[in-house]
């Protein structure tokens, strides 16, 4: 099968924007043995094609005795095939599509299958078959991400307490003051080892929805502030010229610039540390002088955050606060 067998994992998983404004809120995979609806199983299809694996072929996963005896079940929302791998049975969605090669996809919804209109299903089974152990690797790994988003939740009420600038403050409702700015303001604590505390205007018995856009709103104004001097300092040393900040709720990337200089980054940036909001600002101002991924991109991104690797891993792998 040389030649057409292409994986992809999505550049954005960690990223989970379900606070308010969002319209698409990313839908969590179901977990095992969920009913779904009818699927086809995987059925022999016309002539067998010749089909080239893109890496080297990997042997079948290591199956526990926990496993043998309670199998693994991975069902993508809106799966139109099912097939086992290894001891694992996956509902799959799958497209046909004018390509080149079978293109696997592991996201938060599971796994999406694209093939040529040319390949016959067999060959598409045997291509999940060689690839079984990726995919099931993959897969588990996008349940463990799952279940660190749930355990990430916020409630929101008093006393509930969320990341700003990579440091845990914590909410408190206090109706009797009436605070400049959006409602709320942050204190700094006599102890640097405890929690700042978030003081927002709202009654004790305040809905849950109340409190969350209260959050957001003080969050989104930080974040503007923020961004803009950031957004300044690294234009200045990448002389280059920005002419307006959009904040985004965009499910699939933190930040995006435009050829006129526009930029667009994620108000729930402002979770991370600086210097990963750093990283995000000089990677977009940076597309103002290359408008790709070349080297020369990079070149650049690194000229003025050198370590922009171990920061890019970070805002890929950290849990982000999963607002309900």
């Amino acid at each position: 099968m040389r030649g057409l067998l292409q994986h992809t994992l999505d550049l954005f998983e960690g990223l989970s924007t379900d606070a308010p404004g969002s319209k698409t809120p990313s839908k969590p995979r179901s977990r095992r043995a969920k009913p779904v609806a009818p699927v086809v199983p995987a059925a022999p299809e016309g002539p067998a094609a010749p089909v080239a694996d893109a890496v080297p072929r990997t042997s079948q996963p290591e199956i526990s005795l926990a496993d043998s005896l309670a199998p693994a079940r991975f069902v993508h929302p809106r799966a139109t095939r099912e097939t086992m791998l290894g001891n694992a049975r996956v509902a799959y969605e799958f497209t046909r599509g004018q390509r080149r090669t079978i293109g696997f996809v592991v996201g938060a919804q599971g796994l999406s299958v694209r093939a040529p209109r040319w390949v016959a299903l067999r060959d598409v089974d045997a291509a999940l078959q060689e690839k079984s152990a990726w995919i099931l690797r993959k897969l588990a790994e996008a349940d463990q991400r799952y279940a660190r988003l749930e355990s990430a939740r916020i409630e929101w009420r008093d006393g509930v307490s969320f990341p700003f600038l990579g440091e845990p403050v914590v909410v408190r409702l206090d109706p009797k003051h009436g605070f400049k700015g959006v409602g709320a303001v942050l204190e700094a604590g006599d102890d640097p080892t405890q929690p700042r505390t978030l003081r927002m205007a709202l009654a004790q018995n305040a809905t849950p929805e109340q409190i969350r856009d209260a959050a957001q709103a003080w969050l989104s104004k930080q974040a503007r502030r923020i961004f803009i001097e950031r957004l300044d300092h690294f234009a200045q040393r990448l002389g280059v010229r920005w002419t307006k900040l959009s904040l985004s709720n965009a499910s699939t990337r933190w930040g995006s610039a435009s050829a006129d200089g526009g930029i667009r980054l994620h108000w729930r940036l402002i979770h991370f540390r600086m210097p990963v909001i750093d990283y995000v600002v000089a990677h977009e101002l940076s597309h103002l002088r290359v408008m790709d991924h070349s080297p020369r991109f990079w070149e650049t991104v690194e000229s003025v955050v050198p370590d922009y690797g171990v920061l890019r891993k970070q805002l890929k792998d950290e849990t982000m606060p999963r607002w309900s």
